[in-house]
């Protein structure tokens, strides 16, 4: 097996755990916490569960980065994003790009004080609910994009 193919799978992997981690936090775990806490208890109990799943989301991301970026130089694809047909390759880096931010800087730094301290927490795990749809929505694209793009389907 050659590194392009190892990198690849890597990447699908990754890329599986992540977002399909992202697709469970967004249509099973929120939509539980509706069901089950307070609109005020509700921030609380995300960040609980959130808590546990946040430092697999970063290494997911890590991995899924860094072999996406190995493939990219290693089969000198950086023309492909002056392509306009290889959109899909600026979904996929936008999508990354918006989680490593978030995962790696916004959390960390700024969110988690924000969260601990609302003012409103109910409005706030609506605002986090809608954040996850989008996110999640664009994480979709993307994986369709990469898939349909890599078999030549656009």
């Amino acid at each position: 097996m050659d590194d392009l193919a190892l990198a690849r799978i890597l990447h699908v992997v990754a890329v599986l755990m992540w977002i399909g981690g992202v697709g469970f936090v967004t249509l099973v775990v929120i939509p539980a916490l509706r069901r089950l806490y307070p609109p005020d208890r509700r921030l609380a109990a995300f960040h609980a569960i959130e808590g546990r799943f946040a430092p697999q989301a970063r290494l997911w991301v890590l991995l899924a980065g860094a072999s996406g970026l190995w493939m990219i130089w290693r089969g000198a694809m950086w023309g492909l994003f002056a392509d306009p047909s290889f959109w899909w390759m600026h979904a996929m880096l936008a999508v990354w790009l918006v989680f490593a931010v978030m995962l790696f800087v916004i959390e960390p730094l700024f969110l988690h004080r924000r969260m601990a301290t609302s003012p409103d927490p109910a409005a706030d795990f609506d605002r986090l609910d809608r954040m996850h749809r989008l996110l999640l929505a664009g994480s979709i694209i993307a994986v369709i994009g990469a898939v349909g793009g890599a078999h030549g389907l656009f």
